[in-house]
């Protein structure tokens, strides 16, 4: 019993994983060092709790997951309308529900059961078959929770879901003049939604374009972000020993600014450390991908993937003052419970469909 899980075991996708969650838990502790343990208790409760999600799920099959997954949709869609009635108000975000002891962000798993339901409702259905019509009803799932999340406001979270359905739609079978004509319109609606910002998103965008529009107030956690990333230099200052981080230059950087953590005490090696575990994971996960001949499990782990590629380029994209800051965690990396928790439920997913692989 023992050697049959050693062999169903996908390895590699395990010692990623795991790879990235220690470094994780490694600069976790680093960027709250001088809050008395109270982030990293926290944070070692959720790694235990992903952990044995990561492990429990190939167990329980991710079929089970696929046959409910309209139900988790549905469950999804209710919690985050919850979040809008009951839910608990922090830096003026509605984004976390209170459960017991727990504070759980819905948003997270909500991008999971959007991923099980369109794998589901795409694989069921053929591609040269009513196509204008599944298109369009996969991109009504898709923009219901979108709304909900946006609506918290939380547009980073939101805008994670216009990748998930391009990257389903792409497998799917969806031709690719459809994209360039999709990206050709949003091109030239994108003005349209300006109007629906609220006022400290768009200073966010014209902050992005400028840093220097406003120094001391919106732009200052980008310039701060930038400064920390590049004084680590080469190799870094070392671990616990980076000034902009330890001094709390840079806000938010136990959670979406971690990365600069990173760059800070380990400089540039370390930030490609860190970037080749990703692409060992990425790896690993389209071998798994590649192997299976299960359409709905092809598209499960394409979605995963979409989705943890646009958070992975948007968190660190903002250190580098690439990308607009946005509420965006580094998968496996920042601090959030909701967010391991979430990450390893999909991880878990992807183990169970190379368990249970149909190989050519």
């Amino acid at each position: 019993m023992w050697r049959k899980w050693v062999k169903e075991t996908h390895w590699p996708l395990v010692f990623s994983t795991l790879g990235l969650a220690a470094v994780g838990t490694m600069f976790i502790f680093s960027a709250s060092y001088h809050d008395s343990g109270h982030y990293m208790s926290k944070h070692l409760f959720w790694m235990g709790a992903a952990l044995g999600v990561l492990f429990l799920i190939p167990v329980m099959g991710y079929r089970t997951f696929l046959n409910i997954s309209y139900l988790l949709y549905g469950v999804s869609l209710m919690l985050l309308a919850a979040v809008l009635v009951i839910g608990e108000q922090r830096l003026g975000a509605q984004r976390w529900l209170q459960i017991g002891p727990l504070l759980i962000q819905p948003s997270e798993f909500a991008k999971l059961a959007t991923i099980l339901a369109l794998a589901n409702f795409l694989g069921a259905n053929h591609p040269w078959e009513k196509k204008w019509s599944v298109v369009l009803a996969s991109a009504g799932i898709t923009f219901l929770p979108l709304v909900l999340i946006a609506k918290q406001p939380d547009l980073g979270s939101a805008i994670m879901f216009v990748p998930l359905l391009a990257g389903l739609l792409f497998l799917w079978g969806m031709r690719r003049r459809f994209f360039i004509l999709g990206g050709i319109i949003a091109t030239v609606a994108a003005p349209l939604f300006w109007g629906f910002l609220k006022a400290y998103q768009k200073k966010r965008i014209l902050v992005f374009l400028n840093p220097n529009l406003d120094p001391l107030g919106s732009g200052y956690t980008a310039i701060q972000s930038k400064i920390a990333v590049g004084s680590g230099g080469l190799l870094g200052k070392g671990y616990l020993a980076g000034t902009q981080s330890q001094l709390q230059f840079v806000p938010e950087h136990h959670t979406d600014f971690i990365f600069c953590v990173v760059g800070e005490e380990w400089g540039y090696a370390g930030t490609l450390f860190v970037l080749l575990l990703y692409s060992f994971l990425f790896r690993s996960a389209f071998q798994v991908m590649e192997h299976t001949t299960d359409v709905k499990a092809k598209l499960l782990v394409a979605g995963i993937l979409a989705v943890l590629f646009a958070q992975i380029f948007v968190n660190i994209g903002m250190s580098f003052g690439l990308t607009p800051i946005t509420g965006i965690t580094l998968p496996l990396i920042s601090y959030g419970g909701s967010s391991l928790v979430a990450t390893t439920l999909a991880l878990g997913i992807i183990l169970s469909i190379h368990k249970e692989r149909s190989i050519f």
